[in-house]
């Protein structure tokens, strides 16, 4: 397992790295896959909205988009994540930067599990997960670990 932050154009917005690493190996070990190489790369609304035009051909700001190089049982993929979306998305939703990351961390880990968000049952599937996951990350922040 490797799982790498990295960050273009943008400050690093992520703590607890050695403690996230470990959540996001047990969220994907409890959905009986084996973690792969994930990177998890941190950017700007306007180098997401190139890739987002350049890769889906969507026009539209984003808070993450998934590249999955899964394989049927190993999850692997690069996660990248607006930083101000990520933002905007906390103020909006009422809640702190660093939690709203972790959401869309986890939810991009979905994604590389296999779960989709187009459709209505599908999104409701998607959301039980993450919080279900969001619900054991603390018992991880609280270990020892490194930032």
């Amino acid at each position: 397992m490797a799982i790498f932050f990295h960050s273009i154009d943008v400050r690093p917005v992520v703590r607890h790295k050695t403690a996230l690493k470990r959540w996001i190996k047990a969220a994907i070990e409890a959905e009986n896959k084996l973690p792969g190489e994930i990177n998890i790369v941190f950017c700007s609304d306007e180098h997401l909205l190139a890739m987002n035009r350049e890769h889906l051909a969507h026009d539209y700001y984003t808070d993450i988009i998934t590249f999955d190089f899964s394989t049927s049982d190993t999850v692997s993929g690069d996660l990248y994540i607006s930083s101000e979306r990520v933002s905007d998305n906390a103020l909006k939703n009422n809640n702190e930067i660093q939690n709203e990351t972790y959401l869309v961390i986890i939810h991009g880990v979905m994604h590389l599990c296999g779960y989709k968000d187009k459709q209505k049952k599908d999104i409701n599937i998607m959301r039980e997960k993450e919080q279900s996951y969001l619900r054991i990350l603390p018992q991880f922040l609280k270990t020892p670990c490194s930032t």
